[in-house]
Formats: structure tokens, C-alpha cells, sequence
């Protein structure tokens, strides 16, 4: 019997898994940029870009914490109705295992203004690869150019 899809060198994670649930948004400009976000330093990943998002806290849905994320961190306000669910990031790190909805927003209300200290730039799809990602953002990538 051959395996179709090998697990990767050094095989899967044994135990229990740590999972963490975070939300992410492709904004997309009315240009079809797309917003990615630096990590700011003292925060893990420092120096990656991402998608804007966040930790899902409790009793909350992926919709409403990407809101919340999106006011508290870039000064913008949305609607459950302006986020359209794309597609989902599931992916292990050394230490626990993040899964991710992403949606896509073009529509919002406010001034953009980073409010954390992170950088902000606006990027074409092809550009989004030369800019270091996190490794479970690196296939979202593919995703996004084939929604575009």
C-alpha cells in the first residue's frame, strides 16, 4: 500500500496539541492591493508580515473578533455583512497548532491608522512573495491569487 500523502520529516505531533483560534482579513483596496501588517518588535514572529487579525476570545465568533480586531488595531470599522469567508489556515508550530478562518474585506469605514505600532503597506498579489510571512500566511497566498 502507498502512501498518498506522507505525513512531513519527523512525522506528526504525539499528545495532546495546544490549539490556538485566530481570525485574519485580506483587505483588498478598490486598487486589488492587498493590506499585510508587520509584527511589531517583543511579539513572536517579530519582523514577519501578516493579514490583519487576532485571537478569538471567548464566546466569540471568528466575524465579530475580526471586527473588534480591526478597530482596536487599525482604527477601522466593518460589518459581519462586509467579511466574506475565504478559505482557512491550519497549521502546526513547535508549540501548539493554529487554525485559522480568513476572510476577505473590501469595505470599511474609517481612517486606516496603524494603532500598535506596526507597519502597514499595501501590496499587489504578486508582490505579497517577496515579503518573509509566518509559515502557516505562506500557502494563503496561492489561495488569494486564485480568488483574485
Amino acid at each position: 500500500m502507498s502512501e498518498f500523502c506522507p505525513d512531513p520529516p519527523g512525522g506528526r505531533p504525539q499528545g495532546p496539541v495546544d490549539l490556538m483560534l485566530v481570525c485574519a482579513v485580506v483587505m483588498m483596496d478598490i486598487d486589488g492591493r492587498i493590506l499585510i501588517a508587520q509584527r511589531p518588535k517583543g511579539k513572536s514572529m517579530a519582523g514577519l508580515w501578516e493579514f490583519p487579525g487576532g485571537k478569538i476570545e471567548r464566546g466569540e465568533t471568528p466575524e465579530r473578533a475580526l471586527i473588534r480586531e480591526l478597530h482596536e488595531e487599525l482604527n477601522i470599522d466593518t460589518t459581519e455583512s462586509c467579511l466574506a469567508a475565504l478559505t482557512f489556515a491550519s497549521h502546526s508550530y513547535d508549540d501548539f497548532h493554529l487554525l485559522m478562518p480568513v476572510y476577505v474585506c473590501r469595505k470599511w469605514d474609517g481612517t486606516l491608522r496603524a494603532k500598535e505600532g506596526q507597519l502597514l503597506k499595501w501590496v499587489t498579489i504578486e508582490e505579497l512573495k517577496d515579503y518573509p510571512m509566518p509559515p502557516a500566511d505562506l500557502p494563503l497566498i496561492a489561495m488569494i491569487r486564485d480568488f483574485l
